[in-house]
């Protein structure tokens, strides 16, 4: 039996970009359905993604924290850590995402259909959810398609071996392993890498490029490196993956200069590809990239028109943050005709590594390449009243800005609360004309003692290099 519905706008996922979709359209007038084909709302993004490993390295960060402390010590020691019960402390968090996002849903008035949809015709999906039972068809005036990612696995890699994981399968480990090898050093691989070494695992980080996370500044990326390795992760940069040979007691990593790292665990963590495999794109003559990623056009549409693309599906930045805003701007699009709404052109980025970075705008080498005369502050975290109260000590905060206009260039920040403390320059980078300026961390009062006053240090400290 099919059962047909018709509605505005069709949106499939519910991760931020489906989200952000659904509410904006259905705010707009929409009359609007979101298939979702996992038995519950959030995406990948809650539950097998952002929210469950930040809750997981929150949780190892705090265990470790009272573990180091000398009044705590001994006592946390009587108590066993292990990655699962680590793990189970995220889903708490979880189910509150999910209990959240499904009041969204209802308040609303947005459809909520679970099942796997697929094109039928350009207007129209079917939607099954896996039984002998009833399928629905709907149609819709837009599809916006918001199915998101999941992680690349070669063809010639055994994922059905339990010791071979990636960034899905590897939170559904059950034991604490002795040693990890994670293959990929990008922003997943060094989280990881980060994460199982704070819990005492021996971890080898395998680098197939030159150096770790090459979009970053310079400076910011040689600190992640350095206390990496001052941790005791095993860093090698350079290498390619030939083969895995799959033994009873470990996996052993095959690179093609001819090391052989052994390791109980072989976290595969080497890019993702988006999910359109399934999605009967041939019916309606869309076509995916090799990596499973739509091309869309400024307002996120596809070759067809009334076909919306947003989130992780599109590729770069594949930022939840981004994410809700491109599913915004594509169901305005879709629902008013016309949106001049875009992404803005510095986004944040979150590195949740221990300590972790965040960093905005230009760095250095695209400073110097541009030839734009700039100039450097910094604040040391160690001289940070509040730094030195909470033991966090490590890290720093780093300002590019202009020699003669004092305009605020790029924000660099390595260490603990990163990610909060970049908002503030964002803040200030995103005014117009003179108030974007340096000046502003200079005249401006902080609160004393916290981390919020690194920007008036880093600020007094560039500015003291102008002659």
């Amino acid at each position: 039996m099919v059962v047909e519905k018709r509605y505005d706008v069709v949106v499939v996922g519910s991760g931020p970009a489906g989200e952000g979709a659904s509410m904006r359209a259905v705010k707009g007038g929409a009359k609007v359905v979101m298939v979702e084909r996992s038995e519950q709302v959030g995406g990948g993004c809650t539950h097998w993604a952002t929210i469950p490993s930040k809750a997981l390295r929150h949780a190892i960060n705090e265990a470790m924290r009272v573990r180091k402390s000398p009044l705590f010590a001994e006592a946390a020691m009587q108590v066993p850590v292990s990655f699962p019960s680590l793990l189970r402390q995220a889903e708490g968090v979880i189910a509150k995402q999910v209990a959240m996002r499904r009041d969204f849903y209802l308040r609303n008035h947005v459809e909520v259909l679970h099942g796997h949809a697929a094109f039928v015709g350009p207007n129209t999906l079917e939607v099954s959810a896996g039984g002998p039972g009833a399928r629905t068809r709907v149609t819709g005036t837009h599809v916006i398609l918001a199915t998101g990612s999941r992680p690349y696995r070669p063809p010639d890699v055994d994922f059905s071996h339990p010791r071979v994981r990636d960034s899905d399968t590897i939170l559904k480990l059950d034991h604490t392993p002795d040693s990890i090898t994670v293959y990929g050093a990008g922003v997943v691989g060094c989280e990881y890498a980060s994460m199982f070494r704070n819990l005492g695992v021996k971890v080898n980080l395998v680098n197939s490029r030159d150096r770790l996370l090459s979009f970053l500044d310079d400076e910011i990326s040689d600190a992640l490196s350095y206390h990496l390795r001052d941790q005791g992760v095993v860093v090698r940069h350079g290498e390619e993956y030939v083969g895995i040979e799959q033994q009873a007691d470990g996996v052993v990593l095959l690179l093609k200069s001819g090391k052989r790292i052994k390791s109980d665990v072989l976290l595969w963590a080497q890019g993702r590809t988006g999910n359109t495999h399934d999605l009967g794109l041939e019916a309606v003559g869309l076509a995916a990239d090799s990596r499973g990623q739509l091309k869309v056009d400024a307002h996120y549409r596809t070759a067809l028109p009334h076909v919306y693309a947003v989130g992780d599906v599109v590729g770069y930045p594949s930022l939840a943050s981004a994410s809700y805003d491109q599913g915004r701007f594509a169901a305005g699009h879709a629902v008013l005709g016309v949106s001049d709404d875009r992404l803005v052109q510095d986004i944040p980025t979150g590195i949740y590594t221990s300590p972790e970075i965040s960093s905005l705008g230009k760095t250095e080498k695209q400073l110097t390449a541009d030839g734009v005369p700039y100039e450097v502050g910094h604040s040391m975290f160690r001289s940070l009243a509040r730094a030195q109260i909470t033991g966090n000590t490590v890290g720093m905060l780093k300002l590019l800005f202009h020699r003669e206009t004092l305009q605020l260039l790029g924000i660099h920040c390595f260490g603990d609360q990163a990610a909060e403390i970049v908002h503030i320059g964002q803040a200030i980078m995103a005014q117009a004309g003179e108030a974007n300026s340096v000046k502003y961390f200079v005249d401006t009062t902080f609160n004393y003692p916290t981390m919020a006053e690194a920007y008036r240090v880093a600020a007094l400290n560039g500015l003291n290099r102008l002659c």
